[in-house]
Order: structure tokens, then sequence, then C-alpha cells
């Protein structure tokens, strides 16, 4: 029969939202050169790219989500989905070797810097005690894997309630870290500046890294919620939940980049200076 579909792929109509996305990063990028040359409208041309695009992912998602109630998601197109998304979390890892990578460069040839003395931390650093907040966000993270796992659980057996309560959970562990984050950050002994601004390369390192690893745990966090959201509607079943999954796979990359994170950078970077 002619127009009848005799294969498991799901061909995607015409969609608005790849050239809209394209569009605000444009938009989005334009605005931030401008802001960083200090040109008229740069904040609103910057802040207009970010609707844009926040417009493009909720438009998008939401395509997605409506194909997946359609029955268009057949079982080999959720395996591509499962494709995709662990080749965005290996891409996100090679993201978080770059920051490693600079660490590790500063930290075990601190001779080649002359910005930190040829020590490492440099001579007379103040850091933070890794077994003071540090540690305590460790736990939260850890503890918060324990209860998305749960929710995973329970979702494969369909214990909607306790579904439910291992989201928000997991979804209170997240804002609890990020809570206690700032609060680190406020209380940080050393600056977020360059060395030629009185800052150090140390600062600098330690920032870019945990800082954004705390911007992937908001990420984490909304992904999440939007979850919860949807476990409210009645979305997820014990064989199609797709969307869960992913969820659960980015929070556990998130544990598993901060671990390496206290063990690098909070235990074994700050070895042997004076803690604040």
């Amino acid at each position: 029969m002619a127009g009848a579909k005799n294969h498991q792929f799901h061909i995607l109509p015409p969609s608005i939202w790849p050239l809209f996305g394209s569009m605000a990063a444009l938009v989005l990028a334009s605005g931030g050169i401008m802001w960083m040359h200090s040109m008229p409208s740069a904040n609103l041309v910057f802040f207009a790219g970010v609707a844009g695009i926040l417009i493009t992912f909720f438009g998008w998602w939401s395509d997605v989500i409506r194909e997946a109630h359609a029955g268009d998601h057949t079982p080999i197109v959720q395996l591509h989905l499962r494709y995709g998304m662990i080749l965005f979390i290996a891409s996100e890892v090679m993201f978080f070797v770059g920051w490693f990578w600079a660490w590790f460069d500063f930290s075990l040839f601190p001779s080649t810097v002359d910005a930190v003395g040829g020590t490492w931390p440099p001579k007379g650093m103040h850091v933070l005690d890794a077994w003071k907040l540090p540690l305590l966000n460790t736990l939260i993270l850890l503890c918060s894997g324990t209860t998305v796992t749960w929710a995973h659980h329970a979702l494969l057996h369909n214990d909607r309630k306790a579904l439910k309560t291992g989201l928000w959970l997991t979804i209170i562990l997240g804002l609890l870290f990020t809570s206690l984050q700032a609060i680190e950050y406020m209380e940080a002994p050393f600056p977020f500046k360059a060395a030629s601004d009185g800052g150090s390369s140390y600062g600098g390192a330690f920032f870019m890294a945990t800082g954004f690893h705390g911007f992937h745990v908001l990420v984490g966090t909304i992904f999440l919620i939007v979850n919860l959201v949807r476990v409210y509607k009645g979305h997820f079943t014990p064989r199609q939940h797709f969307g869960f999954e992913a969820a659960a796979w980015y929070w556990h990359f998130v544990d598993v980049v901060w671990l390496f994170l206290f063990a690098s950078i909070y235990v074994w970077g700050g070895w042997g200076a004076p803690v604040h």
C-alpha cells in the first residue's frame, strides 16, 4: 500500500525548532560579543538570545514528548535515543577532561608557571578545608545518587508513590548541594581572578572546574524537576520511560565527576597548604 509504514524508524515531520534554535544561538553569541566590547544594547541582545534558546528547549522537547505518547518511539527509536544520550554524556566527559588537564598541568609542573612561584598551591595561599563543606557536599551527592536509583527501581516496578518520593528527595538534595556550594564560594579565601589582576592560577582553575560542575548540577536538577512534573501527569510506564532514564544517567555522571573533583582538587590539590 502506497505510503504505508513498514519499518520501526521514526521519520520526523518538518519542524521550525532547528532553524529557530540556530537563530537564537546566533543572537546569543552576538550579544555575548557585544557585551565583551561594551557595546550599546548588548544586554538586550544577549538576553533575547537566552530567551530564544529557552523557548527552543521547551518547544522542541515538548514535541519529543508528544511523539512518545503518539507511539513514535518504537524500541529501535528508543535505542537510538539512548545512543544519543551516551554520546552527549561522553562529550561532557571530554569537556571536564579539559579542566582537569589544566588543573594537573598547573599542579604537577608548577615550575613552568611563573604565577604560582614554583609551588602548588602557591606560597602563602590558604585553601578550603576538604573535610568540611566539600565532604558534606560529597555525601549529599552520593545520597542523591541512591535516591534517584531508588526512584528508577520504583518506576520499573510501577510503584508510583516511591517514584515520587525518590524524585523529591533527589531534587531536594540537589538544591541543598547548590546552596552549600554557594556558601563555600562566598567563604573561599582566594579570588576568581587572573594572576595579572591580583589572583592566581589556583583560583581560576578551581572556580572553572567546580563552577561548571555546579552549573551541571543545576541543569540536572531542572531535568529531574521536569521529570517529576511528568510523573504527576502519568507520562512514564515501566516499559517506556527514556526521559527519566536519561535524567538518571545525567545525574550519575554529575556524581562521578564530583568524586574526581573532590579527590583531585579539594584533597590532593590543597595538600600541605594552610586551610581556611
